[in-house]
């Protein structure tokens, strides 16, 4: 799901944007400070970059808020969050307003698409500090020729996320050939887990997600190298997202972020859930 808002919920108005903001706000750098902590909205469900169990959160993202609390000199409060209609809601339930059940407002949400339409459609927020860029990937089991193009994927069992951009790309491309193969699942990760785990042939989701799974897998998989054909999307930036009026914690943010690339932080954190880093475009 996150995927697909990646892609096509970047253009969604905010749907709140006529309601007063409750007294509960992100706060800005000083008062951070002054509170000794951060508290940090990520995705529900969304590993490699946010996922619980038993002992916790773990990911991606749960590492960086932790070490961008570490880098302020505060206390990090990691709090997971459901997923809303749309982008707009998520930043509207999480950073300026909060969530209608009681969901405190946070100082900072991860895993924002670093748009330009979607900062014009929600201006109580303040999109920024791109660190990563993400993609689609193929995953396949080690007799499935992952270079073929993808209408000779018929007859194979074709994984993807329900209701996201890479099952919309698989049942509708090509002339809906591949529509009667392709199996759904909970997350991108399950998908292509499910390609590790003999549930099927080839997967589609995003590239964390392909390379996470095939980093846990004990069987022999392969990734697609060429270029997916009739995909639309050419990737987009990760970014993060504080309140409007919170910009002194942004621009400390940006700068924690710049260092982690340089001294090779960032690369690690990724690496240690089996996930390339890429730079952002934009950064």
């Amino acid at each position: 799901m996150i995927a697909r808002r990646a892609l096509l919920g970047a253009l969604a108005a905010s749907a709140g944007s006529l309601l007063a903001p409750c007294a509960l706000q992100a706060a800005p750098l000083a008062k951070v400070k002054e509170q000794g902590r951060l508290r940090i909205a990520v995705y529900q469900d969304n590993r490699p970059w946010s996922w619980a169990d038993g002992a916790g959160l773990h990911g991606i993202d749960v590492d960086l808020g932790k070490a961008l609390a570490a880098q302020l000199g505060v206390a990090a409060e990691v709090v997971d969050f459901m997923p809303g209609d749309d982008l707009a809601a998520d930043l509207r339930n999480t950073v300026w307003r909060g969530g209608l059940l009681g969901f405190q407002p946070c100082d900072v949400m991860l895993h924002v698409p670093f748009d330009h339409e979607l900062q014009l459609a929600n201006d109580q927020v303040a999109i920024l500090a791109p660190y990563c860029r993400e993609g689609f990937a193929m995953l396949c089991g080690s007799d499935v020729d992952c270079e073929a193009p993808p209408p000779h994927f018929r007859g194979l069992r074709l994984a993807a996320e329900t209701a996201s951009a890479s099952d919309a790309y698989l049942l509708g491309a090509f002339g809906g050939v591949l529509r009667g193969d392709v199996h759904h699942f909970r997350n991108g990760y399950d998908a292509a887990a499910a390609v590790g785990s003999g549930q099927a042939d080839m997967a589609m989701a995003t590239a964390a997600q392909v390379e996470a799974a095939s980093h846990d897998a004990t069987a022999s998989l392969h990734r697609r190298r060429g270029p997916l054909p009739a995909m639309s999307s050419p990737g987009w930036d990760v970014a993060m997202a504080v309140k409007e009026n919170s910009r002194t914690l942004g621009d400390a943010l940006e700068n924690i972020i710049g260092k982690m690339v340089a001294n090779g932080q960032m690369a690690a954190l990724f690496a240690a859930h089996g996930v390339s880093w890429k730079a952002a475009l934009a950064g």
